[in-house]
């Protein structure tokens, strides 16, 4: 790849497109959270590439390879992104599968066939063979992740060090690392802080709603239901208050949520000073529930609402839909918008 700055130097009358890294990383958590899906065990590379261990998780999704078609067919019309996957009895095999078929592939290495697979590709396709290791090899008459294989482990020790003990594993399709996932969950929160401090509780009101839509959207997103919620105030002279509630079970409902808000901020806004920044966060994280309260209709048909909601917003983005009650606060710019302006900013911007 060409740095910025040497192609800006050789092409100086071309147009350059800025990159949209917030947008990477949304699409980055919505990739991670669906694969949470199916199983606990997934661990992100990076913004684009993750490991996901389906050990164990037949009975719930059948065999790992369909599972993975799966994954697959769900990214393109959720997400609307192409992938390419690798399925193999270890990690790194699975690496070098994904990359096998770009774009759009779907490689599967059977429980044995490491080796058989890995032996007719350059050698350069093994994780951690870079240009100078390679010229090397290439030195050494080795072209093929084969050729490497047939070298004796000893005489690559020799060559190259613990590398050479490294390599004759790879080379071998031999792995034993094991899928790390992501540290676990504590809490969930969303804060913002006004532009200028703030005592009109309309505005201030609104703005909770929407911290709390997004924050309960982030929680259905994990799998998760909270038990605790707490509203974070900060004063024109930076005071700082929090009120929090423990509910008697976990939820992930908004409406549930807005509720608890709206009273905490409520009790605990005392003072007569203006705002400066308010927040919600979400914590005492639990798996979400596989069945309801029988006793309580109310919550699954909420949920569906909810769902509903979330699958709208991340098709068309998250000023597609909303409540009427958000119109003031600004998902874009992350900002307040004044009343006067709230009819231009919701017709502006058709999602």
């Amino acid at each position: 790849t060409m740095p910025l700055r040497t192609a800006r130097r050789l092409c100086p009358q071309g147009v350059f497109i800025t990159g949209h890294h917030r947008l990477y990383r949304e699409y980055s958590e919505r990739f991670l959270a669906l694969l949470d899906g199916y199983s606990p065990l997934v661990e992100p590379v990076s913004l684009d590439e993750a490991y996901i261990d389906l050990t164990g998780t037949e009975l719930l999704f059948g065999p790992p390879v369909e599972t993975a078609r799966l994954i697959q067919q769900r990214v393109a019309q959720e997400l609307r992104l192409s992938i390419s996957v690798g399925v193999a009895t270890n990690k790194l095999v699975a690496k070098v599968a994904s990359d096998h078929r770009k774009p759009g592939g779907f490689t599967v290495v059977p429980p044995g066939q490491e080796a058989a697979f890995l032996a007719p590709l350059p050698v350069e396709k093994l994780p951690g063979v870079g240009p100078h290791l390679l010229a090397q090899l290439h030195d050494r008459g080795v072209s093929t992740v084969g050729d490497l294989a047939q070298v004796p482990a000893s005489l690559l020790r020799l060559s190259f060090g613990e590398v050479g003990e490294l390599l004759a594993h790879r080379a071998r399709g031999e792995d034993p690392r094991q899928v790390i996932p992501r540290e676990e969950v504590k809490s969930i929160s969303r804060e913002h802080t006004f532009e200028e401090d703030v005592s009109d509780n309309e505005m201030l009101e609104s703005t909770l709603i929407a911290l709390t839509e997004d924050v309960c959207r982030r929680l259905r997103h994990k799998r998760l239901e909270a038990r605790t919620v707490t509203v974070k105030i900060r004063y024109s002279d930076f005071v700082t208050h929090t009120c929090s509630r423990t509910l008697p079970r976990p939820l992930d409902v908004d409406e549930v949520f807005f509720e608890e808000v709206l009273a905490l901020f409520r009790r605990g806004r005392r003072r007569r000073y203006r705002l400066r920044l308010v927040g919600v966060g979400l914590s005492n994280l639990v798996p979400r529930a596989w069945q309801d309260d029988l006793f309580d209709q109310e919550v699954p048909l909420l949920r569906e609402l909810d769902l509903k909601l979330d699958a709208i917003r991340e098709r068309y983005g998250k000023e597609a839909v909303r409540r009427g009650v958000t119109f003031s606060y600004n998902w874009l710019t992350a900002s307040y918008t004044r009343t006067s302006e709230r009819a231009v900013s919701s017709q502006a911007r058709p999602g």
